[in-house]
């Protein structure tokens, strides 16, 4: 499968990433929330440890180069390997202290959070797990939809991680990360988003599907499905170039010193696996055409721990609106905005990591850890 950044085709972008047209280019800010565990205005309750009022997030961020940060080592055989219903599921874990998940956007892999585990790993323990069908996960011929990643994340949290944890996410798996959090309030503490996938519903959007008819069904189905398959048959192929990838990463990454061999290569590879053409169809075709029964606001009307919205602003995709859409729509939220593209924690990693950790550190059960391992 091709990144995120990559593989998917401008018809389609805007359901996964509800692209924002307009730009905003203006200094880093972080926006802190004064929450209460009270009811709000939409009616669901805030469980919030966030303090309330602490600012700790720098109030300006610069686009740097990731420099002399450590790096996680390429593995071609991947790192640890986890069966889920039967299917082989690849993650990375690394280091002690309070567990973080970090899960990877549309196409992506583990991999894309190079330079994220190595210097998170130094405070806490840190995961990064495959999607199933993505990375180095098994491409399952199976029905893809949001709720099968909710399911997978879930049952490592439940099965792997065993403790009270964070999760992390960019693009497609932030949102994954939001319905997790939103199933399992027990064990989820606290969510960071990177420029999240998913979208508001419309309140007027109540259309009926109305029943086929018999042509449809035997006839003109059919032939769609056919002239799908040429079509996106032709743009995976296209999409998991190298050449074109590198291309794509670069229209997305306002700082191009990070699209290097390494992030190529972690997109071409599980793209060569037999079955990647049948998984790029069923996302494209089923999951992709069907955001409309998963939407933001009716998982933030869920969700009962602190929220991290860790932004880049110049994302062409998903701009600063749709962060101040949800910071609106659900309070116990701090905003930190980034001068970079779709994928801030592999293009300003520097800074993405130093605004997570500063995060982390207000919340009460993830300090408390980190003393803890400390004083060992």
């Amino acid at each position: 499968m091709s990144s995120s950044c990559a593989t998917v085709p401008r018809g389609v972008r805007t359901d996964l990433f509800n692209t924002i047209s307009k730009r905003f280019i203006t200094p880093a800010k972080v926006h802190n929330h004064r929450s209460k565990c009270e009811v709000n205005r939409r009616g669901f309750a805030l469980k919030g440890i966030f303090t309330a009022g602490a600012s700790v997030l720098p109030s300006s961020m610069v686009s740097e180069p990731a420099g002399g940060l450590d790096r996680l080592p390429f593995k071609p055989e991947g790192y640890n390997f986890w069966t889920w219903r039967g299917h082989k599921i690849h993650y990375v874990e690394q280091g002690e202290g309070f567990p973080i998940v970090l899960i990877h956007g549309f196409g992506a892999s583990a991999f894309h959070w190079r330079y994220n585990i190595p210097e998170l790993a130094k405070r806490y323990k840190v995961y990064a797990v495959d999607l199933l069908g993505f990375g180095w996960s098994e491409k399952a011929l199976v029905e893809y939809d949001a709720l099968v990643w909710r399911d997978q994340v879930a049952d490592f949290l439940k099965e792997i991680v065993k403790e009270p944890t964070i999760l992390v996410g960019n693009s497609l798996g932030g949102f994954t990360a939001l319905v997790a959090a939103e199933a399992l309030p027990e064990q989820v503490v606290g969510v960071a988003l990177l420029n999240s996938a998913g979208q508001f519903g419309n309140p007027n959007d109540e259309t009926v599907e109305p029943e086929e008819s018999v042509l449809k069904k035997f006839i003109l189905n059919p032939l769609k499905e056919i002239f799908q398959r040429v079509v996106l048959g032709f743009l995976f192929w296209q999409a998991k170039q190298p050449a074109r990838i590198e291309s794509v990463l670069k229209s997305v990454y306002k700082n191009t010193s990070n699209v290097d061999n390494y992030l190529v290569e972690s997109i071409t590879r599980p793209a060569a696996d037999p079955n990647a053409g049948e998984v790029y169809y069923r996302l494209m075709t089923r999951f992709m055409t069907n955001q409309r029964k998963y939407t933001l606001d009716s998982v933030l009307s869920k969700l009962t721990c602190p929220l991290l919205l860790l932004w880049g602003d110049l994302d062409p995709w998903v701009g600063p609106a749709k962060a101040i859409r949800i910071k609106e729509f659900y309070p116990n939220t701090s905003i930190v905005n980034l001068q970079a593209g779709h994928c801030p924690h592999d293009e300003v990693p520097e800074l993405a990591n130093k605004a997570l950790v500063d995060w982390l550190s207000t919340l009460p059960s993830t300090s408390f850890s980190h003393q803890n391992i400390m004083k060992v």
